[in-house]
């Protein structure tokens, strides 16, 4: 575990006026974890702690024991041997709880940051301290910035932050703690109102027997945005995915059951690939994704009926990385 003084980065000079109602404090947070599914670990964590207009005060860091296969080591580089004397999280669950009492937690795409925190506290049977958490993702689309897409690298480059280990919890923290200040400063400028949502901590959970599966209670992730109406694509649909290949732009994708990444950001990451993403199953449907493939919702039975491929968030989010463009349609 590490905690050092923070060489301050160049602030702009926050405005004149505040508004009243902006929190008091501000905890950006960086998980890196073992997977995505609701039974995964964390394994390293960083915690950047600002003030009220953004200044950061002081971070830390630590690695966490994940007690099992640390996943895609590709990356965040933590190996098995590296985590092997690492603590466990109930030995880190108190000074980590420090630093996020009375503070809202921030993170990018904060609501999978703040669901692997809420299940590895209630494994610890305990709860993490926190009332609020503000993604910077919906924080960007509410000041309206130019941005490519909702990858940390593009906020970033936008403030001209540099970003030295990108997955590296402690770098990306800081990174975002940077990239964060200047959007507090512009929002507080505007009077704009920050899109906070509730954190609910788990009431108790348990290791299920099939599979190894976490089984929650008392939470589900929500939305604090009302659903829109996406743009058409623009793109033909060029048939159903085949399994173990790729993506390829205008393929119709549905999604089913609860996600570990906030469902209309998982949306926003298909769209922004050139996808369609589809309200229900039909016969058109190229892909169905899923973590719960053997319930009976009406969107698995008619895949099933229909022969639709279906797959798990994870393996979604991986052929993501690598869409196949669409072929050139002839005029």
């Amino acid at each position: 575990m590490l905690e050092d003084p923070t060489e301050a980065a160049p602030q702009l000079a926050p405005p004149s006026s505040w508004p009243p109602g902006y929190p008091q404090g501000y905890a950006v947070v960086d998980v890196e974890t073992t997977g995505l599914a609701r039974d995964d670990r964390i394994v390293s964590a960083a915690v950047y702690r600002l003030d009220a207009r953004g200044t950061v005060q002081d971070h830390w860091y630590t690695l966490v024991n994940p007690q099992r296969d640390p996943g895609p080591v590709w990356i965040h580089g933590l190996t098995r041997e590296t985590l092997a004397d690492a603590p466990l999280f109930p030995e880190i669950a108190g000074e980590l709880a420090e630093r996020l009492d009375g503070r809202v937690l921030v993170a990018h795409n904060a609501v999978f940051d703040w669901s692997m925190l809420a299940r590895e506290y209630a494994r610890a049977k305990s709860a993490a301290p926190v009332r609020q958490r503000l993604c910077t993702i919906a924080l960007s689309k509410e000041l309206g910035l130019p941005l490519p897409n909702h990858k940390l690298e593009s906020l970033a480059a936008h403030y001209g932050v540099v970003q030295e280990r990108a997955h590296h919890a402690l770098d990306d923290a800081r990174v975002l703690a940077e990239a964060f200040r200047p959007s507090l400063h512009l929002a507080a400028t505007a009077g704009l109102r920050l899109p906070l949502l509730a954190c609910k901590p788990l009431t108790e959970w348990s290791d299920g027997p099939s599979g190894g599966i976490g089984h929650q209670r008392s939470y589900r992730p929500t939305s604090w945005r009302p659903s829109r109406k996406r743009p058409a694509c623009p793109y033909p649909n060029p048939g159903r995915y085949e399994p173990g290949g790729a993506l390829v732009q205008g393929m119709r994708v549905a999604f089913s059951g609860d996600t570990s990444v906030d469902r209309e950001l998982l949306e926003d990451r298909a769209v922004d690939a050139g996808l369609h993403v589809a309200t229900s199953v039909s016969r058109l449907t190229s892909l169905l994704v899923t973590n719960d493939p053997e319930s009976a919702t009406s969107k698995t039975t008619k895949a099933r009926s229909f022969g639709t491929p279906v797959i798990d968030e994870a393996a979604f989010m991986q052929l993501l990385q690598d869409v196949t463009p669409a072929p050139p349609t002839n005029r």
